[in-house]
């Protein structure tokens, strides 16, 4: 059932089959000239099933309707061209902005690809990730896509919400949360979520990704928020959840230069094998494919975060794999 959480701003839940998020917070801002809706669910049925019954439920006018992808990830902008009406738009972070292209998208992935099997991912586990990473197979048609960039400070309006925009780079590129001074409302999408770890991963276009992630995280602080609703499952108060998630990071980094330390000379795939992970699974050999693809991007993103510090080297074998070791 969608939720008003405040006047004219309602809540529309998208299942995620097969996921371990389970559901997408979806937000329609619904005003007499237009509306906004904000995120969209993969594309799949149920999700589309979901958003049209939300929608019908919060009396959007479909015809003018504009849509607001918070980030690049394909459970935020699947459903966009599905749901968007002839002559409305489209709105995605600058940073994420040229992923929007089916040119750059193909280019990505073959950095994506080529950098994963340097870093010791194996390839058999590689080509089965082809046809099953939500990543690749349930975003919108690329072909077909036209977004319009917005970069920090622009402004939007929808009803009697003024919406600023905040870049806040690191889960992606192009990651953006929406602030609603007068009530203290804070869209933070997925920079910040509340009972889950956003994945911070390697981007080959985003070079420490956990760094910008951290300076992110200090940049929305200070903000006099009052309501923070995050892309995924509830809300709580901010800067608490800010910290634990700044601890979180530390401790990562810690025990990533610890499995370092011990066995040097690793690829980060070796690497995140000796690492703690939150996933029911026996050992690493028996992690879901696709978890274990987001663990390794993860590890990567702290060991380039831990080579940034000077804390770990990266150096490349004779057959192009690369090993960390300590600094």
């Amino acid at each position: 059932m969608i939720q008003e959480i405040a006047r004219d701003i309602y809540r529309i839940p998208v299942p995620l089959p097969d996921n371990p998020l389970k559901e997408l917070n979806a937000y329609l801002i619904r005003g007499e000239d237009r509306s906004l809706l904000i995120d969209t669910g993969f594309r799949l049925p149920p999700c589309r099933r979901a958003m049209e019954e939300g929608l019908a439920q919060a009396g959007a006018d479909r015809a003018r309707l504009d849509i607001l992808c918070t980030h690049i990830h394909t459970d935020h902008t699947g459903q966009c061209l599905d749901l968007i009406a002839p002559g409305r738009t489209i709105y995605i972070g600058a940073g994420d902005y040229p992923m929007t292209f089916r040119s750059y998208d193909s280019y990505f992935w073959d950095l994506t690809d080529k950098r994963f099997a340097r870093e010791g991912f194996p390839a058999a586990e590689a080509r089965v990730l082809l046809e099953t990473n939500p990543a690749r197979t349930l975003g919108p048609d690329l072909e077909r896509l036209s977004c319009v960039p917005l970069s920090d400070g622009d402004a939007l309006t929808v009803g009697d919400c003024s919406l600023k925009v905040i870049e806040t780079p690191g889960h992606t590129p192009g990651q953006i949360c929406l602030w609603e001074e007068q009530r203290g409302i804070l869209f933070t999408a997925d920079h910040v979520l509340f009972d889950i770890t956003p994945n911070i991963a390697m981007w080959p276009n985003l070079e420490n990704a956990l760094g910008h992630y951290l300076k992110s995280l200090d940049k929305i602080r200070d903000y006099p928020v009052k309501l923070a609703l995050p892309g995924h499952r509830h809300s709580a108060p901010l800067v608490p959840r800010i910290d634990a998630l700044r601890a979180h990071h530390r401790f990562r980094a810690g025990e990533t230069l610890g499995a370092v330390t011990r066995s040097p000379g690793r690829t980060a795939y070796d690497i995140a094998a000796r690492l703690t992970w939150d996933i029911r699974a026996r050992d690493w050999a028996h992690f879901p494919l696709n978890q274990k693809w987001f663990a390794v991007g993860e590890t990567i993103a702290h060991l380039e975060y831990l080579m940034d510090l000077g804390q770990v080297v990266r150096e490349v074998r004779g057959d192009g794999m690369g090993v960390y070791l300590p600094g």
